[in-house]
């Protein structure tokens, strides 16, 4: 009867042990994936690009437990021909060890790649062995064969009427702009056709904010100096931030202390996360062409010293 009952125990442990391993692994979390939102893939994230030519990538990560690594790899599809045969990979080691952090990237696509369709990666090593991985069907084409390429050339910034600054010549090596004076800054957008906007912003640089396209513009944040938007113009256009207001040409310029920008329909308060303050700013170009979704952007330090 002791040796019977000494089964039973020993059955009885075994059994409890085996429920509570059961329990053990049922209750054991899977790791965590990383997150990514407010991806672009491209300027306004039309994940497309022109060889030869900058291009722009943003994500916000979030790891499941560290990042170990960040990759973007541009491949050919099986389904598409292409005049050669080419990939394009990077990965930024800098982001390993990191919780969460915004990926902001430019770099150039090669003057070398096969125009076509692609597959874009983004993809995301997290230190707890899982990933994510987004794909995204993605265009390469040569600056010759797009409808428009919106440029941005003939930009100049006066103070007070004063030249300071002229297509790539620094006339002053720090833009500085105090309270009450006059910020004018004209620029000139070359190689468009059909319809588009043209804005000129000033932005605090401890907003963290660097918006590249017109689609991502908050006016909480940015001053408008100047909006300018044009319709159904014909092939190899042009459009400047002047304006014409009752005749009158004008209406690039701000004064530094304005209670009111220059936003359309109308303008907005200089208050609040915008409010005027002494410090960095960026004086920022940025163009979209609405009727084929392309944009450009050109951005300037500027500092205000606010007394």
């Amino acid at each position: 009867m002791k040796k019977i009952y000494t089964v039973f125990i020993l059955i009885g442990l075994a059994s409890g042990l085996s429920v509570a391993c059961k329990k053990d692994n049922q209750s054991a979390p899977e790791a965590g994936k990383p997150t990514v939102d407010n991806i672009e893939i491209g300027t306004g994230n039309n994940k497309n690009a022109l060889r030869g030519r900058d291009f722009h990538l943003n994500a916000d990560i979030i790891a499941g437990d560290k990042i170990s690594d960040v990759q973007v790899k541009i491949l050919q599809k099986s389904t598409e021909s292409y005049s050669a045969s080419w990939k394009f990979e990077l990965n930024w080691g800098e982001f390993k060890g990191v919780k969460n952090t915004n990926v902001h990237k430019h770099f150039t696509i090669p003057a070398e790649a096969p125009e076509g369709k692609y597959d874009f990666f983004f993809i995301v090593l997290d230190e707890n062995g899982s990933k994510l991985e987004i794909r995204e069907d993605f265009v390469i084409t040569d600056p010759a064969n797009v409808p428009v390429d919106p440029q941005i050339g003939r930009d100049m910034i006066s103070r007070n009427g004063q030249l300071i600054y002229y297509m790539e010549t620094w006339v002053e090596k720090e833009l500085i702009f105090k309270k009450g004076d006059e910020l004018k800054a004209h620029a000139q957008v070359n190689g468009i056709k059909g319809d588009g906007i043209l804005y000129s912003v000033l932005i605090k640089r401890s907003a963290n904010y660097h918006p590249e396209s017109i689609d991502n513009l908050d006016f909480n944040k940015a001053i408008v100096i100047s909006r300018v938007e044009h319709h159904d113009l014909p092939s190899a256009s042009k459009v400047t931030t002047l304006k014409q207001v009752n005749g009158v040409w004008g209406w690039e310029d701000i004064t530094i202390g304005a209670i009111e920008d220059f936003n359309e329909p109308k303008p907005n308060p200089v208050s609040g996360e915008k409010s005027w303050a002494s410090g960095q700013y960026d004086l920022v170009f940025l163009y979209k062409n609405t009727t084929y979704n392309r944009s450009t952007f050109k951005s300037f330090p500027i500092t205000i010293d606010y007394k």
